[in-house]
């Protein structure tokens, strides 16, 4: 890791009397020549913004593109990059906004030959009139001199720096490769669709509740679309996926389609083929669902992405969350900076902005800006802690959000040259970042802020082990106690979250009378082909929300230790701690019995000020008997083509030793496991004869997945998997390799228990190297301590949680306008210098009339009690 630089000696840029040309050219570059080089097709050139920040060739100070790396930067960026890597030839790049002069008759001269556009740049629309002219100017600089090299100058320069200007000059821009990737990837007709066989077994998939067959996993799933099977899909490098019963399935019986459920939208769905091993189209993919119950062909998108079932369905909604027809005032300056919308993205606008007003997130990337900045890796487009430093440095600066004033700008026009005020950031290079191996987020499709939510602070807790964690003021314990209401007995578990979920409880609406009468009108008005009247919402007392939050719930499935039977069960939860800052969802998408995806079209009276202290857990009561910790017995078919013939089968019995031998030889543990399991347990020399001959199966790393037996390798677990304790032999293996025993835990929890991406991580994060050291021993007095596998919530092992009263005030809340996730427009308003504040895209202005019952996503912090 290389280290801080040496103090910056003084900039040499803006004054005309260090301009230098060169007479000779071709000797003043030779020495620089390895260090230049032609991109190539995989290449990315960040030509339009900075690395480091959101200068761009529109800037003051206009662009430096590394003639090595092809990254971009900015007048204040571009010294460090020099010190740090020792590239000296830049390509600077300026656009020129300039009025352009009129002859004697009035009218516009025409554009000189020099001034032409040769830069992918977006034209602002103020400046793309009759009135304005661009022009674009490229040069070469070397630095530390600063000799600048006109362009193009195609006679004097040897010809690999001509090539190589030339390529970065056409070169586009790499969003829009990323754009192209993830929106216009051509996808072909799979040769299965016209002539796929649809099992007529009587299955028909719910709207919701969806689990895999197997193992109950609740997330990944595909609905084969030959027999209507739910099953998980394979696990991802990311983090997330499933245990590959999908694809199990599709090879005990060879039915070749799958669609992803969650992704069915008016358009189409993911739709994966197993046989040709890639993603395909379905041309019948309408009729294949309709088998199965799934009717889609009911919604009608228009190309703004907002749904028109109706004639003009939420008109007012859109006018009361932008607070449309008020005399909004602008505001600018510091932490009042816009993000610029680009296409779709404001679910991820409105929560960086949300995100980027809390102090904690403040100070932990932009309070470290220099020291993130200056131990960036040499790609810092790749770096997660600079990109959140760079997009909080954006929205605090104030930097981007000056105010026009009218004596700048006749100034500036009888100088013939316009300053461009900035008009907010955009967020293309965060968005690659944190989209990258995300199939939604990589899109350019809408998307439900309250999962990009959960995603950046999966994100933030990934990048920040060993340094602070700003995250930590979201994390909050909840106690769930599960009681068999034929035993009467009860099982108490904890498990991590971040969001509080909050029913709408439609049947406390305060206004039922004017419900039913505002129905009668709309379908009068709908059977006469009148406009529809004015919407009248259901008004839900946020008290019902909570009491409905607060209530048991019936447990699906419910398996019952002590009657080692399955039973009725109920569940309810409480907070085993509370927050700094409580979020709360308003769960108001749904599905309809059709599949159509809807909103409810409600109103909850959210509280300023809330009190939640009555929801506090009080664990294990008098009187009460817990259920024994028995596992449920693993059910298996005997026939797969029959899943009504079940007996039951015991894990299998693997021989560790076995394992252990061969993974210190530096293979990977799932595929020891499954080399010992399939090799019946006859010794280590066995077990490595079978890896040999399997070493190039596809799935040789993957988990042993026997039919029916989701436990062979790890034991069940019903606390969260962050207070589980990473199994024993993988850690001491990890130790055993000199690493200390706080590293194997940290790396094994960053990386879901995997062996081999544990030491990935290890060697990926050097930081946390001397951290572990110094508390290593004290956690291995810990892990001595416990002796029942569950970790405690210390710093340097479990999670870390902060607890404090329930009592909370509202900061900010994000709202959706819109019929779906899939599409519509978010907003979010947020409290600031004691006003409420709206940030609609680039836009930000003094709220008038904050709509804080319309909201999605609540933000509340803590107040004294």
């Amino acid at each position: 890791m290389p280290g801080p630089p040496a103090a910056e000696p003084p900039a040499l840029f803006g004054s005309s009397r260090n301009v230098k040309m060169a007479a000779d050219l071709g000797e003043l570059l030779v020495p620089y020549m390895p260090t230049i080089r032609v991109p190539k097709s995989g290449d990315r050139v960040y030509k339009t913004e900075c690395a480091f920040s959101y200068d761009s060739p529109l800037s003051e100070g206009g662009l430096y593109v590394c003639m090595s790396t092809f990254l971009g930067f900015g007048r204040e960026h571009v010294e460090r990059h020099y010190r740090k890597t020792g590239q000296s030839v830049y390509m600077h790049l300026k656009r020129h906004v300039k009025p352009k002069a009129t002859g004697a008759s009035g009218g516009a001269l025409p554009r000189r030959i020099n001034g032409k556009l040769f830069l992918d740049l977006e034209i602002d629309a103020d400046f793309n009139s009759d009135d304005y002219e661009l022009e674009d100017e490229a040069k070469l600089v070397i630095f530390p001199d600063h000799f600048e090299i006109a362009l193009p100058n195609i006679e004097e320069l040897p010809a690999l720096v001509t090539i190589a200007c030339d390529a970065v000059l056409n070169s586009k821009s790499p969003y829009r490769k990323l754009e192209q990737e993830s929106w216009e990837e051509e996808l072909q007709m799979s040769k299965f669709a016209n002539n796929l066989v649809q099992i007529d077994n009587g299955v028909r998939i719910p709207p919701s509740g969806w689990k895999c067959a197997k193992c109950e996993l609740r997330e990944n799933l595909w609905l084969n679309l030959t027999d209507g099977s739910v099953m998980c899909g394979r696990w991802f490098c990311s983090g997330n996926g499933g245990n590959g019963h999908a694809l199990e399935h599709h090879k005990q019986m060879g039915y070749p389609l799958a669609v992803k459920l969650g992704t069915i939208t008016p358009d189409g769905a993911d739709v994966y083929s197993f046989d040709e091993e890639e993603a395909v189209i379905d041309p019948h993919l309408a009729k294949h669902l309709a088998h199965f119950g799934i009717d889609m062909l009911q919604m009608q998108g228009t190309e703004n992405g907002v749904m028109d079932n109706e004639v003009k369905p939420r008109v007012s909604e859109w006018e009361v969350i932008q607070e449309t027809g008020l005399k909004l005032k602008p505001t600018f300056g510091s932490g009042y900076t816009g993000i610029r919308n680009q296409g779709n993205s404001s679910y991820l606008s409105t929560v960086m902005q949300v995100i980027f007003s809390i102090p904690e997130f403040q100070r932990a990337y932009v309070g470290n800006l220099t020291r993130i900045f200056d131990y960036a890796p040499l790609d810092p487009t790749q770096d997660f802690s600079t990109q959140m430093a760079k997009l909080g440095h954006g929205l605090l600066s104030g930097q981007y959000s000056k105010p026009p004033v009218k004596c700048e700008l006749i100034e500036q026009v009888m100088k013939e040259e316009h300053k461009l005020q900035p008009k907010g950031i955009t967020t293309r290079m965060f968005k690659a970042l944190v989209s990258r191996g995300h199939t939604e987020f990589s899109s350019n499709r809408q998307q439900d802020a309250q999962e990009f939510f959960l995603h950046l602070i999966n994100l933030v807790e990934r990048n920040s082990i060993g340094s602070e964690n700003p995250s930590d003021v979201f994390r909050f314990l909840v106690e769930e106690r599960t009681q068999c209401c034929q035993s009467r007995k009860v099982r108490y578990t904890e498990r991590i979250d971040y969001i509080m979920q909050l029913p709408v409880a439609l049947e406390a609406a305060t206004n039922k009378d004017e419900l039913i009468a505002y129905e009668l009108k709309r379908r009068e008005a709908e059977n006469a082909k009148r406009p529809p009247p004015e919407i009248v919402r259901a008004r839900i007392p946020f008290s019902a929300c909570l009491q409905a939050f607060s209530e048991p719930e019936n447990v699906d499935d419910f398996w019952s230790s002590a009657l080692q039977a399955k039973s009725a069960g109920v569940k309810t939860s409480r907070f085993a701690s509370f927050p700094e800052l409580l979020v709360i969802q308003i769960k108001k998408f749904t599905f309809g019995l059709d599949w159509v995806p809807k909103k409810l079209d409600v109103t909850v009276e959210m509280p300023d000020v809330l009190d939640v202290n009555h929801l506090r857990a009080k664990g294990l009561q008098p009187g009460e008997e817990e259920l024994p910790n028995i596992a449920p017995p693993i059910v298996i078919p005997d026939d797969p083509k029959d899943p009504f013939r079940n007996h039951f089968m015991d894990a299998p019995d693997i021989d560790e030793s076995s394992v252990m031998q061969l993974a210190e030889m530096g293979f990977p543990l799932e595929a020891c496991r499954k080399a010992v399991y399939y090799t019946g347990s006859m010794g280590a020399e066995l077990a490595f004869n079978w890896i040999i001959a399997h070493m190039e199966d596809p799935d040789f790393a993957e988990p042993l997945n026997i039919p029916g037996c989701a436990a062979a390798s790890a034991q069940p677990s019903f606390g969260h998997p962050e207070l589980n304790q990473p199994p024993e032999e993988i850690v001491a293996l990890i130790t055993s390799m000199g690493f200390q025993r706080n590293q194997a835990f940290q790396a094994l929890r960053a990386t879901n228990n995997n062996l081999e991406r544990a030491l990935d991580w290890i060697f990926s994060h050097p930081e946390c190297e001397d951290e572990a050291a110094n508390t290593s021993q004290s956690v291995d007095e810990e892990n001595n301590q416990q002796s029942n596998g569950i970790l405690t919530n210390n710093e340097q092992e479990g999670p870390r949680v902060k607890d404090g009263n329930g009592r909370y005030e509202l900061f900010a809340f994000i709202s959706h306008i819109g019929t779906s996730t899939m599409s519509g427009h978010y907003v979010c308003h947020i409290k600031k210098e004691g006003r409420w504040v709206i940030y609609n895209d680039h836009k930000v202005s003094a709220s008038e009339r904050p709509p804080k019952d319309l909201g999605y996503l609540y933000f509340y912090h803590r107040i004294a009690c």
